[in-house]
């Protein structure tokens, strides 16, 4: 094996392990939340509280994603990854240490916030190891990190409540883990080909920034927003990003709980159910990215169109499930909605970002695109959460495939302009 090629397989290997460890210190609020809600309902912390921490907690995460995305750019993206890990980690023990609304809202948007860094510094880093050719199936392996990081948080964290540990001891766990997974990763990930004395591979030819897309640090901030800002194609990544946030945030975080209160599974049951939904995701994310190089020639726009008008579909599915129904047809159509609208969304901040940005933005165009779809996930998780005390969960699964619609029309708007652009330039 050549040095170049194992090298990547480490780097490859690294980042997954690393941005998964990042998961195991998000998806423990999900986890905890039913025990949460059974211990402060008292004090006034129900479902729509809950929803208000994490939609708090959402708002520090997208504003950290648009100042992350350019720290990145500019610093590098190996000393940004190890220091969210090191600080998400600080922020999580606290979190286990409060026990009230207000310390709740300061430590778990401390904790999103400094998590903000991990996916832009992720890209950054990708940028350098890997050529363009690749990028569909190699940001898809990549992206594995947050779907299966999530399931195996939830199936391990779940395991660990049906063992008899509380949130507390929840949160505990979840920090000793990642501090454990940002020590490994030290060890071995590096920031370029460039430090093992190895050439970086050449950016796609048609990003935003021509030639100055090979360019690893941008020369200022202008030179780095302006492009992206100026691009439609870049305003509709942003567009879906919008959708497809809304829908994975609101399955990620309430699906635990819509399966207790629908289906009446127990906390640890539902907990280790509600794993379908990123499993099935990460298996979407190798079709889409291995679809999208192999048969459409690194075209993203028509394998989302096709990918999320069924998606739409499995949403209206959901929107009539009754409450009291059995957990089986609910967990399918979960799973197949997770397979259906995963794929997509790691496009957006992955290989288009990639494509779009090359070596110079690539970080920031996928933190612009994050920021937008985490700013529209602010307000829908308290609006689900409303929605679903005041009318039904059917009724907010309704909402959202009103939103998987609109957000599969744009993407069908997205394959049209790109296939246009690529028809006018080989003319």
């Amino acid at each position: 094996m050549k040095p170049l090629t194992r090298w990547q397989r480490t780097t490859l290997v690294a980042l997954t392990v690393g941005y998964a460890g990042y998961y195991i210190c998000r998806s423990n609020l999900s986890v905890a939340a039913p025990l949460l809600l059974a211990e402060y309902r008292s004090a006034g912390i129900d479902e729509e509280k809950l929803g208000l921490i994490a939609s708090i907690g959402l708002f520090f995460y997208a504003t950290g994603k648009l100042i992350g995305g350019t720290l990145c750019d500019f610093a590098g993206g190996r000393r940004m990854f190890l220091l969210g890990m090191l600080l998400s980690a600080f922020a999580t023990v606290a979190f286990g240490l409060s026990g009230g609304f207000a310390t709740f809202v300061m430590a778990w948007s401390l904790n999103r916030f400094v998590q903000s860094v991990g996916w832009g510094a992720l890209v950054k880093i990708a940028s350098t190891w890997f050529p363009p050719e690749r990028l569909g199936t190699i940001m898809g392996v990549l992206a594995l990190s947050y779907l299966f990081g999530d399931a195996f948080a939830k199936l391990l964290l779940g395991q660990l409540l049906s063992l008899g540990l509380g949130w507390r001891g929840i949160f505990g766990a979840s920090a000793a883990i990642l501090l454990a997974v940002a020590f490994g990763v030290s060890r071995v990930l590096k920031e370029s080909p460039k430090d093992v004395g190895e050439e970086e591979p050449e950016a796609r030819k048609t990003n935003l920034y021509g030639d100055r897309g090979n360019e690893l640090r941008p020369e200022s901030l202008a030179d780095l927003l302006l492009p992206l800002l100026k691009s439609p194609t870049f305003l509709l990544v942003c567009v879906m990003s919008f959708g497809l946030t809304v829908l994975r945030e609101t399955f990620n975080f309430w699906t635990p709980t819509y399966l207790v209160q629908v289906t009446h599974l127990s906390a640890s049951d539902a907990a280790r159910w509600s794993g379908a939904f990123p499993f099935f995701g990460g298996l979407s994310i190798l079709a889409a990215g291995y679809l999208s190089d192999r048969f459409f020639a690194t075209r993203r726009g028509p394998v989302m169109f096709l990918f999320l008008v069924p998606a739409t579909l499995c949403l209206v599915g959901l929107a009539g499930v009754e409450e009291g129904s059995a957990a089986l047809w609910p967990v399918v159509l979960i799973s197949a909605t997770g397979f259906l609208l995963i794929g997509p969304y790691a496009f957006l901040s992955g290989a288009i970002s990639l494509d779009l940005g090359g070596k110079k933005a690539s970080a920031t165009a996928a933190g612009i695109a994050d920021a937008v779809g985490y700013f529209g996930t602010v307000i829908s998780l308290v609006g689900v959460a409303r929605l679903a005390n005041s009318e039904s969960w059917g009724a907010a699964m309704g909402v959202l495939a009103l939103i998987a619609g609109a957000t599969a029309g744009t993407a069908g708007l997205y394959w049209w302009r790109r296939d246009r652009a690529r028809r006018i330039a080989l003319t």
